[in-house]
């Protein structure tokens, strides 16, 4: 496909450096010459020097022969113009980042009155992500498929587990559950594994299950599956905005400390059941005041990855809380994931995924749609949820008839609601949305066969 990504920032340079790996024809455009410099010499993309919202510039990057334009600079008004104007001069599909609170109440009714393919919102995105994790402490990473019906979920094996030492096929057996262990890392290595594959302490592995069927599970491998009672943020931004009223609306307490006076006032007046702070977050007395070593969660939500980080750890030190870091950067995530922070947040990431979902559907025109698409184990593979058209390869197969490819693995079925964790003699129908866990880049069903 030909796209252009207009804004080069953080998400921009994310969602080019991934389409480009997907083997897209990208066009950047960004008022910054160092900026777009600084992206074409890296990916090997070509770049536009002028405002995105020019119709002129858009002809230069070839807007009459685009299939998608996507706007992500850092104006929701701006992002939305350049939309408009796309859809007038090439009539290709449009994405918008729209970050304003007020625009996200009505994301909806813009996106249809301006024909806008997605409307995209990194922080209540990301917000999203962390409220569910709060729900779920003991998981490091959670994905919802199937409308939320099935959950692919990461935790790591405490020490003493039962799970130790036990092969993957004698988890049902043993525990009475009906859950899928479909990836698991240790010692850096990642591995998809067979029933074979034989537990440790301490590795970090990822499954998928109903969400009764997971807190069943974690009662009966001695972890505590309560969600949290309150949340320590630092930090008083547009995501924690979209965080604390979450977590408000959930039931669970929250106290924000924020250093600018002004954004406090607005927080008051937004959150008006939180609790707002004026002071610096990064000073550990005043941490220490506000109830660190008594708060179930901590979130460092600051502008500086390098604040986050050290908060994080600090609070490690002090506190049994769970924990939730936000990084903007990742350049440095093979360092950082070595790190005992517990749960790392990508927004741009979050955006990403979003994105290459919308394309890979877009592109696909055969016997399936991909419905949900996530990129997991630090991008080293997919979870892919397609739906099966009547005229799929797989419809009616087998499980045990499929030639698969290597490191595909067959991990949940969603029919009419009903959520089936695969064997050997289920079969796969045409109205079923099926979940796929892959190292591979699959735009169809059929991509699963030899």
């Amino acid at each position: 496909m030909k796209i252009i990504i207009v804004g080069c920032g953080k998400v921009g340079r994310t969602i080019a450096e991934q389409l480009s790996r997907e083997g897209h024809d990208i066009t950047v455009i960004d008022l910054r010459q160092d900026r777009v410099k600084m992206v074409t010499e890296k990916y090997d993309l070509m770049g536009v020097i002028g405002n995105g919202a020019s119709h002129s510039v858009q002809k230069d990057a070839g807007i009459e022969s685009s299939d998608l334009l996507i706007a992500v600079t850092d104006s929701d008004e701006l992002n939305l113009l350049c939309c408009l104007i796309a859809k007038k001069a090439g009539d290709c599909s449009t994405i918008a980042r729209v970050r304003n609170p007020v625009y996200n109440k009505e994301a909806a009714f813009i996106k249809e009155e301006l024909g806008l393919s997605m409307v995209i919102n990194p922080e209540f995105a990301a917000a999203t992500e962390m409220a569910r994790l709060l729900r779920f402490p003991q998981a490091i990473e959670i994905d919802t498929f199937a409308k939320g019906r099935v959950e692919l979920l990461k935790f790591r094996i405490p020490s003493g587990s039962i799970l130790h030492n036990l092969p993957i096929t004698q988890i049902s057996s043993k525990l009475r559950c009906d859950v899928l262990v479909c990836a698991v890392e240790r010692g850096g290595q990642t591995t998809i594994p067979t029933g074979s594959f034989v537990l440790q302490e301490r590795d970090t592995i990822s499954i998928v299950s109903e969400p009764k069927s997971t807190s069943e599970f974690f009662r009966k491998i001695g972890l505590d599956v309560h969600r949290v009672k309150d949340a320590m943020i630092v930090g008083g931004g547009r995501l924690a905005y979209y965080l604390g009223h979450q977590l408000l609306e959930a039931g669970i307490s929250v106290k924000i400390i924020e250093q600018n006076s002004k954004r406090c006032e607005d927080l008051c007046m937004l959150l008006p059941r939180a609790v707002i702070i004026e002071g610096d977050g990064t000073d550990k007395e005043i941490l220490e005041e506000e109830g660190l070593k008594r708060t179930e969660a901590f979130i460092t939500l600051t502008g500086f990855d390098e604040e986050n980080i050290l908060l994080s750890l600090f609070a490690r030190a002090h506190t049994k809380a769970k924990l939730i870091t936000k990084i903007k950067r990742t350049n440095f995530n093979e360092v950082i994931d070595n790190m005992d922070l517990d749960s790392i947040i990508y927004p741009q990431y979050i955006t990403s995924e979003y994105i290459l979902q919308y394309v890979r559907a877009k592109q696909n025109s055969r016997g399936s749609n991909i419905e949900t698409l996530y990129k997991i184990l630090d991008e080293k593979a997919e979870a892919v949820e397609f739906y099966i058209n009547e005229d799929s390869e797989v419809a009616g197969m087998m499980l045990e008839e499929l030639q698969l490819k290597q490191n595909i693995l067959i991990s949940c079925i969603n029919r009419g609601g009903k959520i089936i964790i695969p064997r050997g003699k289920d079969t796969i129908e045409s109205g079923d949305t099926v979940i796929v866990i892959t190292t591979e880049r699959l735009y169809d069903i059929s991509d699963i066969l030899k």
